[in-house]
């Protein structure tokens, strides 16, 4: 469905994203992979793309945080895959505390991080979509995109604006064939909110199953998490020619979270 596109996944050596990246490349997509961590599993996982799916796989560790590297990132991929088709911007960290003790510099990489390297991302990769006339663009928003919690004031900021943005640039772009959407998934078991339980567990004094069950799953209905393969295979979607006129929303993935 995807042969002979480009994907750059931001945030994608792990979790959501890397489920993201693989889907797209199981869909015949070119894929960059981006993120730090352990560099021997990093090339393992870049390796394994490009074996189990035959396509070729590129791993550039471009910090989020810094605006150059951001658009180094898209460059990198232009220049050796010829294009960037589809650009998924899931990039992101958390920390919880409260409003009167969050640590500003924990305020000030959650916005660059979550929030303004998407915005850097699509300022890089849109010249060429346009110049196409082809281009998706799949923002990873979350369930914090359209409601609140607490003790989670930065993230919650950065994914509504992030929506923001998202529908902003599908306006923009809406006559070029390009489409940008927002995946608001709700729980997803992933590395960020296993890491997130303790913090949660300290702010509202409860144990780690409690967190689990009262304070994640108590948010969606179904009391399951959603997957990332489920993420992943929206985000396929999205890039499909039936999704050609879906541009400018905000797709909920939350078991029934946002419905309440």
């Amino acid at each position: 469905m995807l042969k002979g596109k480009t994907a750059v996944v931001t945030g994608s050596t792990s979790g959501i994203g890397l489920a993201i990246a693989r889907a797209l490349a199981g869909s015949g997509a070119n894929t960059l992979i981006n993120g730090f961590g352990d560099a021997a599993a990093i090339e393992k996982e870049r390796a394994g793309i490009e074996k189990e799916f035959g396509v070729k796989a590129l791993h550039s560790p471009a910090d989020m945080t810094k605006p150059a590297e951001v658009a180094g990132m898209i460059r990198l991929a232009e220049a050796k895959f010829g294009a960037v088709d589809i650009l998924v911007n899931n990039a992101g960290i958390q920390h919880v505390a409260p409003i009167e003790e969050f640590p500003i510099e924990k305020w000030d990489a959650i916005i660059a991080i979550n929030l303004s390297a998407a915005f850097h991302a699509i300022r890089a990769a849109v010249p060429g979509m346009k110049a196409r006339k082809w281009g998706r663009i799949i923002c990873t928003a979350s369930a914090h995109s359209l409601v609140a919690s607490p003790f989670k004031s930065a993230y919650v900021t950065a994914k509504h604006g992030l929506t923001g943005l998202t529908k902003t640039v599908a306006l923009e772009l809406a006559t070029f064939g390009v489409t940008a959407n927002c995946i608001s998934p709700g729980y997803v078991w992933t590395p960020l909110v296993e890491k997130q339980i303790p913090d949660t567990m300290k702010a509202r004094n409860m144990s780690a199953e409690e967190v689990k069950h009262d304070v994640l799953l108590a948010a969606q209905p179904t009391k399951e998490f959603v997957t990332v393969e489920q993420v992943a295979s929206l985000a396929v979607y999205l890039c499909s020619d039936s999704a050609a006129q879906i541009t400018g929303t905000n797709l909920s993935i939350d078991g029934g979270w946002t419905a309440q």
